[in-house]
C-alpha cells in the first residue's frame, strides 16, 4: 500500500506501508503494546503520549485499504478518554482535519524519521486545541438551545429554516452573515417575500436574537452567540 501524489509517469511516494504478509503479525505487536501501555497495563504511558504513538504506529502499519485515517483517529480519541478517571469527549478528528495539510505533513515526516519527538509535541499541541474547541461546541449547544427557546412560536416556517441554517455552521458562524440572497436561496421564497421575512427579523434584533450590521442592500444577520474560535497551538505554545 502506497501514498502517492503527482503524476502517473512520475508519482511521488509520500508513505509506503509494510507488505501485507507482514500485517498481521505488525498488528500483533501494535496490539500487544496497546494493551501493555495502557493506564493498568505493566509499562502505562501518559494518555497523550500513548495516543500519539498509537496513531502514528497505526498509519505506519496502515492495515486497511481505505479509511486508516479516519480508525486512527477515531483510536487517538478512545485512548485519551482512557487515561481520565471521568469519561470526557475530546474531538480529536475534527481538529485534525482543521489543520490538514500540516496533519499530513507532520505524518510523512515521522514515518521517514526514528525521532518521533517533534510528532508527539505537536500531537500534544493539538489535543490542546481538541479540548478547546470540545467546550467550546458544548458551550455553542447550550447557547443555540437557549436561544431558541427565546424564538419559540415567533419565527414562520421560513424563518426558522433560515435560523436553523445559520446554527449549522456551528460556533465558527455563518460566513458573511444572513443576506437576503442567501435567505431566498435557503428558503426558495420569491424576493417580495424575502424582504418581508428579513424586515421581520428586525424584531428578533430588538429581543437580542440576532444582531445586525450594513443597511439596505448590504444588511446581514447575524446569531447572537459569541463564538470566540479555539486558538489554534504550535508545538512553541506547550514548551
Amino acid at each position: 500500500m502506497q501514498i502517492v501524489s503527482g503524476a502517473l509517469h512520475a508519482p511521488k511516494v509520500h508513505f509506503e506501508a509494510p507488505p501485507s504478509s507482514q500485517v498481521a503479525s505488525e498488528m500483533e505487536r501494535f496490539w500487544d503494546w496497546l494493551q501493555r501501555s495502557a493506564p493498568k497495563g505493566e509499562a502505562p504511558l501518559p494518555a497523550v503520549t500513548r495516543a500519539g504513538i498509537a496513531h502514528l504506529w497505526f498509519e505506519s502499519i496502515h492495515p486497511f485499504e481505505d479509511g486508516n485515517g479516519r480508525v486512527g483517529r477515531a483510536m487517538s480519541e478512545k485512548i485519551l478518554a482512557q487515561g481520565l478517571a471521568a469519561p470526557v469527549i475530546t474531538g480529536m478528528a475534527g481538529t485534525l482535519l482543521q489543520h490538514r495539510k500540516t496533519y499530513y505533513a507532520e505524518l510523512e515526516r515521522a514515518h521517514r524519521e526514528l525521532e518521533i519527538t517533534d510528532w508527539l509535541l505537536w500531537f500534544a499541541a493539538k489535543t490542546i486545541e481538541a479540548q478547546q474547541r470540545t467546550l467550546r461546541q458544548v458551550e455553542f449547544i447550550l447557547e443555540k438551545s437557549r436561544l431558541l427557546g427565546r424564538l419559540h412560536g415567533q419565527l414562520n416556517t421560513r424563518q426558522e429554516r433560515a435560523v436553523l441554517r445559520m446554527f449549522a455552521a456551528g460556533a465558527e458562524g455563518f460566513l458573511g452573515g444572513l443576506s437576503a440572497a442567501n435567505y431566498m436561496k435557503i428558503t426558495a421564497a420569491p424576493s417580495a417575500t424575502a424582504t418581508r421575512d428579513l424586515a421581520a427579523l428586525v424584531a428578533l434584533v430588538a429581543m437580542g436574537a440576532l444582531t445586525r450590521t450594513g443597511s439596505n442592500k448590504a444588511t446581514r444577520y447575524h446569531l447572537d452567540i459569541a463564538a470566540e474560535p479555539a486558538s489554534s497551538l504550535e508545538i512553541a505554545d506547550i514548551l
